[in-house]
Formats: C-alpha cells, structure tokens, sequence
C-alpha cells in the first residue's frame, strides 16, 4: 500500500516532468491525474489547487539545484575552484536533452504577475542561491560585487542554454568567472612593500 508521502512524491514528480516539458498552463489537473496514474479526487486531497502543485514542484526542484551546486562544490576543495564548479555543474544540466531553461524563471514568466505565492518562491530562490555565492565568495576574501556578478553569469547562462541549445553557454560564463575571480583576487591582495631605501634615491 502506497503511503502519503510516495503518492505526494508521486504527483510532484509527473507535474514536474509535465510543467517543465509544456509549462504550467497548457498542463490541466486531469493530465496530471493521467501522468501520476492517481483518481482525480485523491490528487485534490493531497494538492488542493494547481498553485498548491505548483509551489510544492517549485520546492522540490529549489532542493534538487541545491544539493547539486553544493555536491560540485564537494568534489573540489580550494575556494576558487568551488566557484567555478557551479559551472561545471550548469554544463553537465544543459547536456540533459531535458534541459528546458531555470523552472523558476519559467514559472515565473507564466504566473509570476498573477499568482504572488509562485514569484515570492522565485524571488527567494534566486536570493538563496546569491547567499550561497556570497559565502564562497567571502572564502576567498574578495568584495560582495563578486558574488552579484558570478551569479548573473549562471542565471544568464541557463537563459543563453534554453533559448539557443547551447550547453557550452556554461563554459563562456566559467571563462568570465575565472577573469572576474582573479581580478577580484588581484584587487584584494595588499600591495606589495616598497624595497628598502626605494624613496631614498
């Protein structure tokens, strides 16, 4: 006997693959049934609304990006290469012949004007994510303009990748990363003591 939460999990995971293949409003709660092979009346009992559906699909993939920029992260171990392993990751995601673009923007250019809950989701998300960057970046002790700009790199990448089936979108913002990187590592560093008797002369 299927529990709750298997069905829950059940229903997330068809109204994900269903949203993100065809967007939000072109998918009806019946093809959601359809897809997660559950009665229409216990999809209603676990999802009161599509909002309801659509927030917890949102939740879900906001768990999925976080644990795979951080588990990039894990395979690397200097500060600088964890900055650039989201990259890595970006590429690997655009290679997937799933890839359709950030759920969240997408989501948010169908619903974001009408249904507040789903862009206060993606507002937050995207703030969890500058968080994220800010702390690596502090690790490698650059300024928080650092962070801003790496993060606009992946969110133009993903952007890039959907509209023009590019994967090697992420590797072009990687490239960016490494020049803005250095330079902010450059700026940060104390310059260097004049040689003895240097103003003597």
């Amino acid at each position: 006997m299927q529990t709750i939460d298997e069905a829950r999990s059940q229903v997330i995971d068809a109204a994900d693959r269903l949203f993100y293949a065809r967007g939000v409003q072109a998918v009806s709660m019946d093809d959601l049934r359809s897809e997660a092979s559950v009665s229409l009346k216990r999809l209603y009992s676990m999802f009161p609304s599509k909002e309801a559906l659509v927030l917890a699909v949102l939740g879900r993939r906001h768990e999925l990006w976080t644990t795979g920029i951080e588990a990039a992260a894990a395979t690397v171990t200097e500060p600088r290469d964890k900055l650039l392993s989201m990259y890595d990751y970006l590429f690997d995601w655009f290679r997937d012949d799933t890839y359709r673009g950030c759920g969240f923007i997408n989501a948010f250019g169908e619903l974001g004007a009408t249904v507040p809950a789903v862009a206060e989701a993606t507002r937050q998300q995207k703030e969890s994510f500058q968080r994220y960057v800010a702390g690596l970046v502090a690790d490698i002790g650059a300024t928080p303009l650092l962070a801003d700009q790496l993060a606009i790199l992946a969110e133009g990448a993903q952007t890039t990748a959907a509209i023009a089936g590019r994967p090697d979108a992420a590797l072009a913002a990687r490239d960016a990363a490494a020049v803005l990187i250095d330079a902010a590592l450059t700026a940060s560093s104390p310059a260097p003591s004049p040689a003895p008797g240097a103003d003597d002369r």
